[in-house]
């Protein structure tokens, strides 16, 4: 017999049968109106030539081939409600769930100490993992189920394949020595654009959109260093003359540990649009469904991280 032209649906009702002994009632177990129950029970005779049930006394008893059935037909329709139709659900609490986000070094600066904060109060359990993966990497990444969620700024990641919420903006600064003579507050534009600068470049990140302001208004300064990495910025400005312009939070963390000092840009910069972002295939996930709604609650319109501006 070809399972793929048989309809399923009749396993049910054999199921019934078979546990029932009875024709009425299967109907009331099922909901069903006894000729439909007794159509059913015909068409499951003519698919496995055999009679399945016979009439003996005021009840049904199965046949060699009906008995052999009972057993199977309840394993099976156990697996379907226990496996494939129980509802989802997640229990953070108890839960050894690993979880894996992507985020830049400033992301985990801005974003990891409340939010592992909260995990270890609310399930102890769970393991986080951070990784920083360039744009391509991460778009497959997170298609193919290995990166849960992504949390920052990913222009890359957009189509109708990718979902995002958006968390909050966040301002940048400029740091300086903390006894640099001309970078204070109130400097001129002419000042800032003539002292040295470390330009962090990375592809796909925030400094991008600070690197476009400067094209639009048609500004160039004076960079003596790029680098990919934004965590030695602070050190190597607080040991020079050189100035850098990084999301405000570089300068509000470090400020008291490297002997900064944080300004304003003396231009109107842009803000940093900060978001989490998850593929269609997590959509619904109640694990990840979870996470999100626990970012949301934290981080929506909230912006954790000092800023010193």
């Amino acid at each position: 017999m070809n399972y793929r032209h048989f309809d399923l649906n009749l396993l049910v009702v054999l199921h019934s049968l078979l546990e029932e002994r009875g024709v009425n009632a299967t109907a009331r177990r099922l909901g069903m109106s006894q000729p439909n129950v007794s159509f059913a029970l015909n068409k499951l005779r003519s698919r496995f030539e055999d009679e399945l049930l016979i009439r003996v006394g005021n009840s049904m008893q199965p046949t060699a081939l009906g008995e052999s059935l009972r057993l199977p037909l309840q394993k099976m329709l156990a697996s379907l409600e226990g496996e494939i139709f129980a509802q989802r659900t997640f229990e953070p609490e108890c839960s050894d769930r690993r979880f894996t986000i992507s985020t830049s070094d400033i992301g985990e600066l801005v974003f990891l100490p409340r939010l592992m904060a909260e995990l270890a109060g609310r399930a102890p359990g769970i393991t986080l993992e951070s990784r920083s993966m360039a744009p391509d990497e991460l778009q497959a990444a997170m298609a193919e189920g290995e990166v849960d969620l992504a949390l920052g700024y990913f222009p890359d990641l957009d189509g109708n394949n990718f979902l995002t919420q958006k968390l909050f903006d966040h301002p940048f600064a400029c740091i300086a020595r903390a006894d640099h003579p001309e970078a204070r507050a109130g400097w001129s534009l002419e000042t800032y654009l003539g002292l040295g600068h470390i330009v962090v470049a990375q592809r796909g990140r925030s400094q991008e959109l600070f690197e476009a302001r400067l094209r639009e208004m048609g500004l160039s300064r004076r960079v003596q260093l790029q680098s990919p990495h934004f965590m030695s910025v602070p050190l190597l400005v607080a040991g020079s003359d050189l100035i850098s312009t990084v999301p405000a939070a570089v300068g509000g963390i470090f400020a008291t540990m490297a002997h900064l000092k944080v300004i304003a840009p003396p231009l109107p910069s842009p803000m940093i649009n900060l978001q989490q972002f998850w593929h269609r295939r997590a959509q619904d996930d109640p694990a990840v469904l979870w996470l999100r709604r626990l970012i949301a609650e934290l981080f929506l319109g909230r912006d954790p991280s000092p800023t010193g501006v």
